[in-house]
């Protein structure tokens, strides 16, 4: 007889160690972009509960990171809390902000797509990395928060596709989404005030890509 236990754990083993194969060589860039969008769902999950906000058409979709990818989505998590903490309206209402209606789908894509792309034209730092991932969980919260929840999909697929046509050559420079844990791990006061003018300066381009977007 089928054990299914057994077959549940095996399947998760298996998972496992594919996650840990892809992690100990350099990703494909298919990899990459799948990486990206799990962790992309998985931090607007978090600020959809944080916001105390709950719609089964958003949770029902949004499937936890496995195996090495948990370890980086904490991190992500937690550089994404201390650039809120930073800044805490910048990435609220972010939809207001930008004066645009989430009722529609592709004005929520290219506003975010228009965003994410001024945030990085100064190069690429994990700062700018983590405040775009910001942008997208406010903006996701402002869709399900409106009533258009089906929009958080919108916005996942848009960082996957912004991620293959600006991030891919950038993450395999780096070994992939695994270097973003230097930023938490013996981090001294310089490393720290490294982290910080970063985010200072993705806050910054943030602004400006606001005020461009607008005035477009």
């Amino acid at each position: 007889m089928l054990d299914l236990n057994v077959l549940e754990r095996s399947s998760v083993f298996a998972a496992e160690m594919m996650m840990k194969e892809v992690f100990d060589r350099t990703p494909t860039e298919k990899e990459l972009v799948s990486q990206s969008k799990e962790l992309c769902r998985d931090f607007i999950h978090s600020r959809i509960v944080r916001e105390g906000l709950s719609w089964s058409k958003v949770e029902s979709d949004l499937p936890e990171p496995h195996g090495a990818l948990v370890d980086i989505s904490v991190v992500l998590l937690k550089l994404g809390d201390e650039l809120e903490c930073m800044r805490p309206y910048v990435y609220r209402n972010i939809a207001k902000q930008l004066n645009i209606s989430v009722a529609v789908e592709a004005v929520v894509s290219d506003a975010f797509l228009s965003v994410a792309t001024e945030i990085l034209v100064m190069g690429i730092t994990w700062g700018k990395v983590v405040a775009i991932y910001a942008v997208a969980a406010g903006l996701a919260v402002d869709c399900v928060r409106q009533g258009h929840p089906v929009m958080v999909h919108t916005i996942v697929d848009s960082l996957g596709e912004f991620v293959r046509r600006n991030l891919v050559p950038w993450l395999k420079k780096r070994g992939g989404w695994g270097d973003i844990l230097k930023c938490v791990v013996n981090m001294d006061s310089r490393a720290r005030a490294h982290w910080l003018s970063t985010a200072v300066f993705s806050w910054r381009q943030f602004l400006k890509t606001m005020y461009i977007y607008l005035t477009k």
